[in-house]
């Protein structure tokens, strides 16, 4: 469907994958502490993902879409391979300790981020909030992949802990996102329910990209002299 291409060219025009942040991932140039930071302020959204599916599902009318909820629900919950917890390993992995993680104070835009998927989750127009999942998920594979790639061949890390994380969603958020695809599909049914999907696909990139936006200032590895430091990386 036609508006399918314009939700696609959205997203990839917002691509996560084109942030500077992720570009330096790509290129080896972060610092230990860089990773550090990111696996701190990244959980804020993490450990609150759940909610939003389960916020969604609370306001979705539709038994089938309901039922499509749970399971991604039971995967990032479900027992001692929760996803908070494979995050966690993930930031060990890099050096933060566990209570430095879930004892973060968000900065602004992770706050701003989080407050985003909030409002969009819980507010009374459902499909928003599932086009907020799909903005997100829809991304994660190649998201996984390219973070996968770089902490094995520009980090040195290569562990089932560093690793574990992005392994799971590159293969899961592919299900999960075709899934929500399904359902926005058959539900934004009419011009005005299909521009609010747009709308909320939008609002969801830029809050996630406002995250990454955040953990450059404070770590001063987007700014001016940005472009000039990566050349070298930070960590053999």
């Amino acid at each position: 469907m036609s508006w399918r291409r314009d939700v696609e060219a959205l997203i990839e025009e917002k691509s996560l994958l084109k942030h500077p942040f992720y570009q330096a991932w790509t290129r080896g140039t972060l610092s230990r502490e860089d990773l550090a930071e990111y696996a701190r302020q990244y959980y804020q959204q993490e450990a609150r993902f759940s909610r939003y599916v389960s916020a969604v599902h609370a306001n979705c009318p539709d038994l089938a879409a309901r039922q499509a909820l749970v399971e991604n629900l039971t995967h990032e919950e479900q027992g001692p391979e929760n996803h908070p917890e494979l995050w966690l390993r993930f930031a060990e992995s890099v050096g933060a300790s566990r209570r430095s993680v879930t004892a973060a104070v968000g900065h602004a835009k992770t706050q701003a981020c989080v407050a985003e998927f909030d409002r969009l989750s819980r507010g009374s127009e459902w499909l928003a909030g599932l086009a907020a999942l799909y903005a997100y998920e829809s991304q994660q594979p190649r998201v996984a992949r390219a973070k996968i790639d770089g902490l094995r061949e520009r980090y040195g890390l290569s562990s089932p802990e560093a690793l574990g994380f992005f392994q799971v969603h590159e293969k899961a958020d592919a299900w999960h996102s075709e899934s929500e695809w399904k359902i926005l599909e058959r539900h934004a049914d009419t011009p005005a329910k299909r521009a609010q999907v747009l709308d909320a696909v939008g609002r969801a990139c830029d809050a996630l990209n406002g995250l990454l936006d955040g953990v450059c200032e404070t770590r001063n590895i987007c700014g001016p002299d940005w472009a000039a430091n990566i050349s070298q990386p930070a960590i053999a």
